[in-house]
């Protein structure tokens, strides 16, 4: 109980001074974390976030923030349910496993043996569906289907239809890359040998059996109690309702709800071995060969967290974005589902800082500490890790800045003795001198810890780009929708003739004009390239990192 003479501040202290490092949280200290945590995000009564923090069959926490629906005032809860997108992975790689346990399919069966009229269907295995190295084209990926297209209700077959025939990206098992068709066949091979839905599968053999009733499958003609509201963001950074999508089409790759109780009791299930054998929880949990270097199993990624291993997936769907993480060695839990795909808790950061926090390692709360303008300025430069990858540190408005080639700009937090920390991150990075006190390199240390990676200061900073206005017809012939057969985008001028951009599934970008047809953008380090001809552009380079990307005007 709490003792109602100690005052809410000291409370908290005595809590979250409990976990000491190695110390596992008490359930008490976890509950003061937790919360202190999910009330620094200021949800108020837009979007909401739901928690869960378990050790083994212990809650120590579960709670939510925001709003389940903002037109009817509803607040989050954590029991309610939402769309957990890409977990769902995990939910059917598991289904088709229990089937190779059953002795029913192989890991090494080809896909023709299930779908004989798939194209080079002989060559495609199994695991290469369940570990994305099939090469299969992502129907996700196609441009201009995540905006139309995806609200058609379609059967399994009538989904294949749409990917079957296209390129593929590199032959089967020699390359990785993450692909939605290859699950939508996973789903196809769970139905081609169970004679049922991959869902209703799933449900028989997995999730009925062990009492997980609240992880369902979405289907349009049904009604769910307690189901939430998804939203996401427009160009103005507005709150709007979620982009419309048919649940028939993320399929096997990612049609489920769930609430975050659900996911917990599935973790324990999957990871407790009460689903499927040792034997295929081991392949499950193992990358092996092109997968390997991407950490990658079936449905399954692997990391470290504070020298603990770390079994994961995130999710991101319309109006959805889910992280389930499990922590083997010391049995941690930690499920968060919020709802929007725009704007919103940086759930990654947050899984982390509640995971190390649970298992007695948390992680130093940053005090930003004053550094004088010159001793910023020493660290100016251009730096590389290799000879693709290259950082940029730049003072601008008395703050240091970092940006890595292909992403955007981030303020570091200064906290002293030439030690500077990523915002909105548990990573942090140090300044490397000479015997003279020259800044020769840094040290980026992920999750704060380790020997980190050593980026060696190749330069002087590259020039600032100038930005030049362009008159309404050199903007007019810049605007419009651009594809290739691996990315889209679409350019266009809002009412106070500022240019932007919006490529698939992403929040739109402002672009500025180097020249009349060279635009860059100003959150990424990424440029514009469009082809010099009178008139209209007919397409567009883009230049992002070791990226070069040709996209034709449609």
């Amino acid at each position: 109980m709490r003792n109602p003479t100690l005052p809410a501040a000291l409370l908290l202290g005595l809590m979250l001074g409990a976990a000491q490092a190695g110390t596992p949280a008490t359930p008490a200290a976890m509950v003061a974390y937790a919360e202190k945590l999910l009330n620094e995000q200021k949800l108020g009564d837009g979007p909401g976030l739901t928690v869960l923090v378990a050790r083994g069959e212990q809650l120590l926490y579960q709670g939510a923030r925001g709003m389940a629906s903002i037109e009817l005032g509803v607040p989050m809860k954590p029991e309610y349910l939402l769309r957990i997108g890409s977990v769902t992975k995990q939910f059917a790689a598991a289904t088709l496993l229990k089937l190779i346990d059953e002795g029913k399919v192989k890991l090494d069966d080809p896909l023709s043996k299930f779908l004989p009229d798939y194209p080079n269907g002989a060559q495609i295995t199994v695991l290469q569906l369940l570990n994305h190295t099939s090469g299969v084209k992502s129907y996700t990926g196609i441009p201009g289907y995540m905006n139309g297209p995806i609200r058609r209700d379609l059967d399994t077959t009538a989904l294949i239809k749409e990917f079957k025939d296209l390129p593929v990206d590199f032959a089967p098992g020699q390359a990785w890359a993450y692909n939605n068709s290859g699950y939508v066949l996973v789903g196809a091979v769970i139905e081609a040998v169970s004679g049922k839905t991959w869902h209703q599968q799933l449900n028989d053999s997995l999730l009925a059996p062990n009492k997980l009733g609240m992880v369902r499958y979405q289907a349009p003609d049904q009604l769910f109690k307690g189901m939430v509201e998804g939203y996401t963001t427009n160009a103005r950074g507005d709150v709007t309702p979620a982009g419309l999508i048919s649940m028939t089409q993320p399929h096997a790759a990612g049609a489920l709800i769930a609430n975050v109780e659900s996911l917990w009791r599935w973790n324990q299930a999957l990871h407790g071995g009460k689903l499927i054998s040792s034997a295929s929880y081991q392949r499950m949990i193992t990358p092996e060969g092109a997968a390997k270097p991407r950490n990658y199993g079936f449905g399954i990624t692997t990391a470290k967290l504070r020298g603990q291993p770390v079994l994961m997936h995130g999710g991101g769907i319309h109006g959805f974005v889910s992280t389930l993480n499990y922590l083997p060695q010391s049995q941690v839990t930690i499920a968060m589902v919020r709802n929007t795909n725009g704007a919103g808790p940086n759930l990654d950061l947050l899984w982390r800082k509640l995971a190390a926090f649970a298992i007695g390692e948390p992680f130093a709360e940053r005090k930003a500490v004053a550094v004088a303008t010159e001793q910023l300025q020493a660290a100016e430069g251009l730096y590389a890790l290799d000879d693709k990858q290259t950082r940029t540190l730049r003072v601008k408005d008395g703050v240091l800045q970092s940006q890595r080639s292909g992403s955007g700009v981030v303020v570091m937090v200064p906290m002293g003795e030439d030690r500077f920390g990523f915002p909105d991150s548990v990573s942090d990075m140090k300044l490397e001198r000479d015997a003279s006190g020259k800044v020769v390199a840094m040290r980026v240390f992920n999750d704060g810890e380790g020997e980190g990676d050593r980026w060696v200061r190749r330069g002087d900073l590259p020039a600032d780009r100038a930005a030049i206005a362009l008159s309404p017809a050199q903007v007019q012939a810049l605007v419009g929708d651009y594809s290739s057969p691996q990315f889209s985008m679409r350019i266009y001028v809002d009412d106070k003739g500022v240019l932007w951009t919006q490529a698939q599934s992403q929040a739109p970008a402002q672009l500025k004009a180097a020249s009349p047809r060279l635009l860059y953008l100003t959150v990424v380090d990424a440029t514009l390239e469009f082809s010099a001809e009178e008139g209209a552009a007919q397409s567009v380079t883009l230049n992002q990192g070791a990226t070069k990307l040709v996209m034709k005007r449609k």
